[in-house]
């Protein structure tokens, strides 16, 4: 078992990430042909797998609920640090970039892989089975979140749906508050709340009998996490001009471009989720969806703040009719999912169908 955690030169999930990201170097802000393109979309999917690898390894040695919120991080950290480059490189046609790509984020993990999830364990096991405790409060925190920074905009006294400067300041320090709150109970007072149970509600053995990997096959997988994470953010930013074609060939809003390479970024995430419930750790996956989605606010909004004393024109956080109606939706319906602590292939068909229809009405608003 110790061999499945030895990083090995032959391995595909070390050369594909470290091939990636030269890629990357050669192709970066350059007009790609057809096949490049092609290339360069093997490679993301590529990156993708090696990224949720290195993230099981890296889970498998720290335990959870670390090794969610090692991968949950990671892959917003490098999320968001895309967001502020082309928000200060693209001025005003990217006012609305950052609100457009966290609600993104927020249908992605809690309508798509909550409800993939769900659906995936419900069918392993025909019910579902989580702690409701730590769910809950998990859901009432991005709730809490998503309100404070992307509704509440609209009902300031400030034309549009923006904050003033105070207000933009106290939003980024509300959401780095509540979230290093979160990850504090998380991982310290209240660790067992986040931990699978079974159908009795006993805390199951996150690792099995599985050898753990060593120290040193551990820093090697969370390097190459880095790298494979840092790979499909720029691999998916590379590919974005064709993304951008094919939706202006196909009539489609050009908003819906950061949906797509939302669905991209998000897709270590989703596999790992989709892995996690299929081994019926159910709990796993509610984790890295809710806590993806908590980490895109409250690491988002506070560097969006910070850049903001850089970037000309306005910062659009307010959501729109639509938008605030998916939302709304979106927390009643994970409400009354969290609540019980189980849940069938309804709930989880529920939440596809939400995603489906936020999908949806991006490509035709």
């Amino acid at each position: 078992m110790a061999m499945l955690f030895r990083s090995r030169l032959t391995d595909w999930t070390v050369f594909v990430p470290v091939l990636a990201i030269l890629v990357l170097l050669l192709t970066w802000e350059r007009d790609l042909s057809g096949p490049a393109v092609v290339v360069l979309a093997v490679l993301l999917a590529g990156a993708v797998l090696a990224a949720v690898h290195h993230a099981e390894v890296v889970a498998h040695r720290v335990g959870e609920p670390y090794g969610s919120l090692v991968l949950a991080v990671a892959v917003t950290v490098i999320e968001v640090a895309l967001i502020v480059t082309l928000m200060i490189s693209g001025g005003e046609k990217t006012a609305s970039l950052a609100r457009d790509t966290v609600f993104a984020a927020i249908m992605i993990t809690c309508n798509g892989i909550l409800g993939l999830s769900l659906l995936l364990g419900a069918l392993r096991r025909r019910v579902a089975v989580f702690n409701s405790e730590g769910t809950g409060g998990a859901l009432a925190t991005v709730t809490t979140l998503a309100t404070l920074s992307l509704v509440v905009p609209n009902f300031t006294s400030r034309p549009g749906p923006q904050f003033t400067p105070a207000q933009l300041t106290f939003a980024a320090v509300v959401s780095l508050a509540l979230y290093g709150l979160f990850v504090m109970v998380q991982t310290g007072r209240h660790r067992d709340y986040f931990l699978p149970v079974n159908s009795q509600g006993r805390v199951l053995d996150t690792d099995g009998h599985a050898e753990q990997p060593s120290n040193r096959a551990t820093l090697i997988s969370a390097g190459l996490l880095l790298v494979a994470l840092v790979a499909v953010v720029g691999d998916a930013k590379s590919v974005s001009p064709a993304i951008e074609s094919v939706v202006t060939g196909a009539n489609l809003p050009p908003s819906f471009v950061g949906v797509v390479i939302a669905l991209l970024v998000l897709l270590p995430e989703t596999i790992a989720a989709a892995r996690a419930a299929h081994r019926d750790r159910v709990q796993i996956s509610l984790n890295l969806a809710l806590g993806s989605a908590m980490a895109s606010i409250g690491l988002t909004i506070p560097a969006i703040a910070i850049a903001s004393i850089w970037l000309e024109g306005p910062l659009l956080l307010g959501l729109g009719g639509t938008q605030l109606t998916l939302l709304a939706l979106t927390v009643v319906t994970s409400v009354l999912t969290v609540v019980p602590g189980r849940a069938t292939v309804l709930q989880g068909g529920v939440h596809l169908v939400l995603l489906a229809a936020f999908v949806f009405l991006a490509a035709s608003p």
